[in-house]
């Protein structure tokens, strides 16, 4: 029977880095890991099985993520960044989506937890009341929370800082000369969508301009919200075009591409007639047409945070709770154009 010195002989390296690629429990370049899977299945070696190691170490190098399931790319480029942080360090992902069902949330939950993994990412909607008892049976699981709201239980937390997001955004119009800037919201009962409408009224409140409130609509984040929104919002002026505001700060990219289409289907130019910006710079962004403005904020920071955070903890538990912001930054591309006061 071959052994892990059979192995590293073949595939010349040293026993230590055939265990690492064996195991999972250090990053190696695809060339050598490529050499020593070719060597052992040549030699049929198996190693240790995942079961037997997890019953050794009391740790099954894996990490449980929920997550909102959304047609927001934002989610899909995160869980990217969360994943690829997880092979570099050595661990396996296990994704589960909740797509926002409060029941399909608890039985997600509670598969991670019987799969036994060391960490949970959590990118979803806080359970409350009744339903928040379920959290109890994470016992001492490290937790990180990304990019939502508050949470009843210890964790660590890494989030966008969307209040300084919707200021730079809104500031962003200012200083291209805008002064009548409405706002197309997330829902506000959640945090980013608060936050970020926040941002929005600093930036007004600190440059002297009054909120229109006809020109602040609240929808979901998707792209119908969008769509919905500013529908509603030139209804409210009557469909005329010459009692729109000049921009608006649309909440997140997928809102913008609804917004987009909307104002196109109603003979608005952009940025000509209205200026757009949005928020998350995920990719589709820089291919509309027009090319969007918006606010970038790090998904691979996110995501590789996240798991650092847990993976500290994991090391030492009786770390002092971690909160990191991520900071945001304006992307200029080609749907705000600079507007000439009269």
């Amino acid at each position: 029977m071959a052994t892990m010195k059979d192995v590293a002989k073949l595939a010349g390296v040293s026993t230590s880095t055939v265990s690492h690629v064996m195991n999972q429990t250090r990053f190696v370049s695809e060339d050598i890991a490529k050499r020593v899977q070719d060597a052992a299945s040549t030699l049929n070696y198996r190693g240790p099985s995942a079961v037997a190691r997890s019953l050794k170490t009391c740790r099954t190098n894996t990490i449980g993520m929920l997550v909102t399931t959304s047609t927001n790319p934002f989610y899909a480029e995160v869980v990217r960044g969360v994943e690829q942080a997880c092979y570099q360090r050595g661990y396996n992902l296990i994704l589960c989506n909740t797509e926002g069902d409060v029941q399909r949330l608890k039985r997600s939950l509670a598969t991670l937890v019987e799969r036994r993994v060391d960490g949970l990412i959590m990118m979803c909607a806080m359970l409350e009341g009744e339903d928040a008892k379920v959290y109890e049976r994470l016992n001492n699981l490290p937790v990180v929370v990304m990019d939502w709201g508050e949470a009843d239980f210890p964790c660590d937390r890494i989030q966008g800082h969307s209040r300084k997001g919707g200021q730079l955004a809104t500031q962003y119009l200012i200083d291209k000369g805008h002064r009548d800037i409405g706002c197309i919201t997330g829902p506000r009962n959640r945090q980013q969508a608060d936050l970020r409408y926040q941002g929005f009224a600093d930036a007004m409140l600190a440059a002297g301009q009054v909120i229109n409130p006809d020109w602040v609509v609240e929808s979901n984040f998707e792209s119908d919200g969008g769509l919905q929104a500013f529908t509603e919002l030139f209804s409210r002026v009557g469909q005329d075009k010459s009692q729109l505001p000049s921009a608006l700060f649309v909440c997140n990219d997928m809102m913008a591409i609804g917004v987009l289409h909307a104002a196109q289907h109603a003979g608005i130019r952009v940025p000509d007639e209205l200026s757009i910006i949005g928020y998350d710079d995920i990719h589709l962004a820089r291919y509309l047409n027009p090319a969007l403005t918006t606010i970038h904020q790090s998904k691979g920071k996110l995501g590789a945070e996240a798991v650092s955070a847990l993976l500290a903890r994991l090391q030492n538990p009786q770390l002092a709770p971690q909160f990191m912001d991520i900071e945001p930054s304006v992307v200029e591309r080609d749907s705000v154009r600079m507007f000439a006061q009269i």
